[in-house]
């Protein structure tokens, strides 16, 4: 039996509490009453009485995001209602960030996050630019943080005596008790004559978890 997109079911309803929750697979539902943020871009519908507004990094981000290229250009939601955020129909999550647990993330999967949680772009430790300039953004405090993936991300643990090694792309975001390398894993020669387009991977160790992408970025194809 179709159903019809307007059926009863199908409208959404004002939300019974404040903050994020799982609209579906590829949205996520902010009910806002004060303060929240979210990456430009992402904010797809919103009704109620909210002001958007354009938040500024600070002169230490500011100047990270002109050398690395990477950082969060943030938006500030203000007011009381709701705001719908997604991302060219990527598959969306939650995470719950605590005092004791941050969390390190790729700032381009980032949705949207509670005002109670910091953020600072900091180096990938052992990368230095020999990766590129590996850099993405530690998330601090307690609140809730939406990210965006390609598809039902990976989430591998890791631990002492099983490193997992990430292509650079198709890392999303990992726990910061965790230590990174950049590991090669295929030598010179192989690079000369093509290799397996996977040189480098990210080596996290220690005892944590690494979520995943399960699809990576695919390349912009040069104009003829």
């Amino acid at each position: 039996m179709q159903r019809n997109l307007f059926d009863p079911e199908n409208i959404i309803q004002p939300a019974e509490t404040l903050g994020l929750t799982q609209q579906n697979p590829m949205a996520v539902r902010y009910a806002v009453k004060g303060d929240a943020y979210a990456r430009q871009g992402t904010m797809v519908a919103w009704r109620g009485s909210l002001e958007f507004e354009r938040k500024g990094q600070g002169v230490g981000n500011f100047l990270k995001r002109a050398v690395t290229g990477e950082g969060l250009a943030l938006m500030r939601v203000t007011g009381e209602g709701e705001a719908w955020f997604a991302s060219d129909a990527a598959h969306c999550f939650l995470i719950d960030v605590d005092e004791n647990n941050g969390l390190t993330v790729n700032g381009k999967n980032v949705l949207c996050f509670d005002a109670s949680l910091s953020y600072d772009i900091t180096t990938v430790k052992g990368a230095g630019m020999a990766g590129g300039g590996l850099f993405n953004c530690a998330f601090t405090g307690s609140g809730r943080l939406a990210l965006s993936s390609a598809g039902i991300p990976l989430v591998l643990p890791v631990s002492p005596h099983a490193p997992v090694f990430v292509d650079t792309d198709a890392v999303v975001a990992w726990t910061p008790q965790l230590s990174t390398s950049l590991h090669r894993s295929q030598g010179i020669g192989s690079m000369l004559k093509g290799g397996s387009g996977e040189a480098v991977q990210l080596k996290l160790e220690g005892e944590g978890v690494v979520v995943v992408n399960p699809g990576e970025p695919k390349p912009a194809q040069q104009a003829s």
